[in-house]
């Protein structure tokens, strides 16, 4: 576990019955959502359990492969999984009620409810902590961080790991997605309520809306029908070995259900936690794309508040379409890109999209002189790049630190040639520039269109 939360390129069954009123073209895309959710199960790349409900209405609910192979149980709708960085909006939210309780204001500087905050952090505002743009260097990407995160740490023990740490930037003026703001956001919570953090989540929002499958992790809990969480490796899966839950804590350490998750989401969007001013500052996006514990973008038209999460033998994805009242929740016991790129193509298919599966593609024939045209070096970030190069009679694609993945020619559409890389399902589309050659990209995955130059 470096992040809590999902990269971009890296590379008892409980089935709801069809209703006979149901229409025959909603009875075909109900099939296609658990045909896609079942395409990854393929060599246990994903197990888990995914829900999707339009409205009140629950669509798709069901487990894939199992919870615990050493016991052979299934998972299964009421299989309990570990979040990651899904706990950051339950952080945000936290912070918002403090503030509709008058008892802090997030423009306010974090030394303001602190005492004994470093010189660096005096500028840093609760709000830049709440968006990732305080410049606190993110602790689980520290060179150290790797044994100290094994045994337990409190809260004190967690801030000390980082406070000396240089900042990475100017407070306000980049986004930087850091684990270390949320921990912060966790010790103002606890320093203004005076309730330890756990308390608090299960006092505010917990209890409230009765989601009774769902709390803050610890190292001695006993949790039935708790997911054992694997890491894939070249034996097949393994068991993941898990840092101590008091290291995760307010960036990381909630665990839940779908089910549970679900009533969350209809709660906090139809105003039931939150006051209609709390939930526009949440909701609304800031650098980054992010707004304060949630992602925000629109595509194509259609407004998508997401978060994902990861976290040793598990990543989880969470999304929210408000204009269709779609929620979608994919959990999985597998570490890999599973749920981001499902997520995408059942959110696609609920929106009337078509969706092509990795196996349902045919590679194009293309002529090898025609390669070396798309071959070169595209920035996508200032830190990361996609170097794209002739092998055999093919291209691959090579991301910034990570290793070359093969690409299937898809042929042209719309006048740009496509290329698709099955290891991470995403697409490739190269742009020509004014004179007809390729001066550009854009990458398509898991719902994201990022946009690279050429040099």
């Amino acid at each position: 576990m470096k992040r809590w939360t999902a990269c971009i390129l890296s590379i008892l069954v409980s089935v709801p019955l069809i209703a006979k009123t149901q229409a025959p073209d909603e009875a075909a895309r109900n099939a296609r959502l658990d045909q896609i959710a079942s395409s990854y199960t393929k060599d246990n790349a994903f197990m888990g359990t995914v829900l999707v409900a339009e409205g009140d209405k629950i669509v798709l609910d069901k487990g894939y492969g199992m919870a615990s192979l050493e016991w052979n149980i299934p998972d299964a709708p009421d299989a309990k999984f570990r979040l990651g960085s899904l706990t950051k909006q339950f952080t945000a939210t936290l912070i918002l009620l403090l503030q509709q309780d008058g008892k802090l204001y997030i423009q306010d500087p974090i030394g303001q409810y602190l005492t004994d905050t470093p010189k660096a952090w005096s500028k840093i505002t609760i709000a830049e902590l709440l968006g990732h743009t305080s410049g606190i260097p993110n602790f689980t990407s520290l060179k150290e961080f790797g044994k100290w995160r094994m045994p337990p740490h409190t809260p004190d023990e967690i801030l000390d790991f980082f406070r000396d740490k240089p900042l990475d930037f100017e407070p306000g003026s980049q986004f930087s997605y850091s684990n270390s703001g949320y921990e912060v956001l966790g010790a103002v919570i606890q320093k203004v309520s005076g309730k330890r953090y756990g308390n608090l989540l299960r006092e505010q929002i917990f209890d409230p809306l009765g989601m009774k499958d769902t709390g803050l992790d610890n190292d001695e809990l006993v949790l039935p029908k708790r997911a054992e969480g694997y890491l894939p490796s070249e034996h097949g899966l393994e068991v993941a070995r898990s840092e101590s839950m008091t290291v995760p804590w307010a960036a990381g350490s909630i665990y839940s259900t779908t089910h549970d998750l679900l009533t969350w989401e209809h709660a906090l969007f139809s105003g039931k936690i939150l006051s209609a001013d709390s939930l526009k500052l949440m909701t609304t996006p800031g650098k980054g794309d992010y707004g304060m514990g949630l992602g925000i973008q629109t595509k194509d038209g259609v407004r998508i508040i997401s978060h994902n999460g990861g976290i040793e033998g598990f990543n989880t994805s969470l999304t929210w379409v408000p204009d269709h009242s779609l929620c979608v929740v994919v959990l999985s016991n597998v570490n890999g890109g599973a749920p981001d790129q499902m997520s995408s193509q059942l959110i696609d298919v609920m929106l009337g999209k078509t969706v092509t599966l990795a196996d349902e593609r045919k590679a194009v024939p293309i002529a090898k002189s025609e390669l070396s045209e798309f071959t070169g070096v595209y920035d996508l970030a200032p830190t990361f790049a996609l170097t794209v190069a002739v092998s055999g009679d093919g291209l691959t694609v090579q991301g910034t630190n990570q290793g070359a993945l093969p690409m299937m020619y898809q042929g042209v559409k719309d006048g740009h040639a496509r290329f698709f890389i099955a290891q991470v399902n995403a697409e490739i589309e190269f742009i020509p520039g004014p004179s007809g050659s390729i001066d550009s990209l854009i990458l398509h995955q898991n719902g994201h269109d990022i946009p690279g130059k050429r040099h």
